[in-house]
């Protein structure tokens, strides 16, 4: 009798010849928090196992990275000041500008640089605010005014040698404030690794200790994408893509497998999923407990985002997974 018995598939040496979803050190991209106010690595505690590094040590961290077979790092700056507007940003000796010179002088490494000013404004949120916000919460950035910060951001980071910027603000025309800019300035080679799908989530808060970008008062709710939505990701994605981003994130990965997927099966583009700080935090407080294996669930819930449709995983398991394949 020929009886479909799935199970015949499943045995050692046949599971892995059948095996659907790859997950391999060269689709990861491993952030690094690079701080001007340090002249030592500082321990991120909510965030074990990463840690602040000042300029000086760039370079050495990112080898760490390539030495086990991560190509790629996301670069995060936390300045020496900050200011109303976030003029470090876009400083030719900026955090990042500077770090990104030294990483492309003497490692292979892929940079791809965050553009968004919540790590360079004194009131933390991710653009030029509206008049009277401070004194009224129902208002937050000045869309428009914060188009020509971000544009001179991702030039003066391209300049520095940035293989990829990643804008992450949820700005409005951002994507094609952007690919302007770097094509007037003559980067026109120079990638966009667009937040195209980012939601104003509860899963940031390690992230926001690590680069000290939480908000000086308010929230992000009115730039960031509701939790609630999925088709408007969707519109959201569609305008990114008009405006000439190459690669579309979303942002956070676990908690919105359904939009990854969405994202992959209406879009001709490679697709990012960034597992987030509060994911990384959350396996590990588990860990610790005893309650989860760590690198079980780490390497889960990376194929997860992989087999929802991502093309590339932004992730501060990079290395730990990486290393122990």
């Amino acid at each position: 009798m020929n009886v479909d018995r799935p199970r015949r598939l499943r045995r050692d040496g046949v599971r892995s010849l059948v095996s659907e979803t790859e997950l391999r050190a060269t689709d990861l991209i491993a952030p690094v928090f690079v701080d001007a106010t340090t002249d030592e690595r500082v321990p991120i505690e909510s965030m074990p196992g990463h840690e602040r590094v000042p300029v000086h040590d760039a370079v050495a961290r990112v080898e760490e990275v390539l030495s086990t077979g991560v190509e790629a790092v996301m670069l995060f700056g936390i300045p020496e000041s900050k200011d109303d507007e976030g003029s470090r940003a876009w400083a030719e000796d900026g955090v990042v500008q500077r770090a990104t010179r030294a990483i492309g002088a003497e490692t292979d490494a892929a940079v791809i640089a965050d553009v968004c000013l919540c790590e360079y404004t004194d009131h933390g949120h991710c653009g030029v605010l509206e008049p009277d916000a401070r004194e009224e919460p129902t208002l937050t950035v000045d869309n428009d005014a914060t188009l020509d910060r971000l544009a001179r951001t991702a030039v003066s980071q391209a300049e520095a040698g940035a293989d990829v910027v990643a804008p992450s603000s949820m700005t409005d025309g951002m994507v094609g404030a952007i690919r302007a800019a770097l094509d007037d300035a003559g980067f026109e080679d120079v990638a966009i690794m667009s937040y195209a799908a980012k939601y104003e989530s509860a899963f940031y808060g390690p992230f926001r200790d690590a680069a000290d970008g939480a908000p000086a008062f308010g929230d992000r709710r009115h730039y960031q994408m509701d939790p609630a939505n999925g088709r408007e990701a969707l519109r959201e994605v569609r305008l990114d893509v008009e405006q000439g981003a190459d690669v579309l994130m979303v942002k956070p990965g676990l908690p919105y497998l359904d939009v990854v997927s969405a994202v992959r099966r209406e879009f001709d583009r490679p697709v990012a999923a960034y597992n987030v700080s509060g994911e990384y935090a959350m396996l590990h407080a588990a860990a610790e407990k005893g309650w989860l294996d760590l690198d079980a669930v780490a390497r889960e819930s990376l194929l997860a985002l992989k087999r929802a449709g991502a093309d590339v995983i932004v992730t501060y398991f990079a290395e730990r997974i990486a290393a122990d394949r």
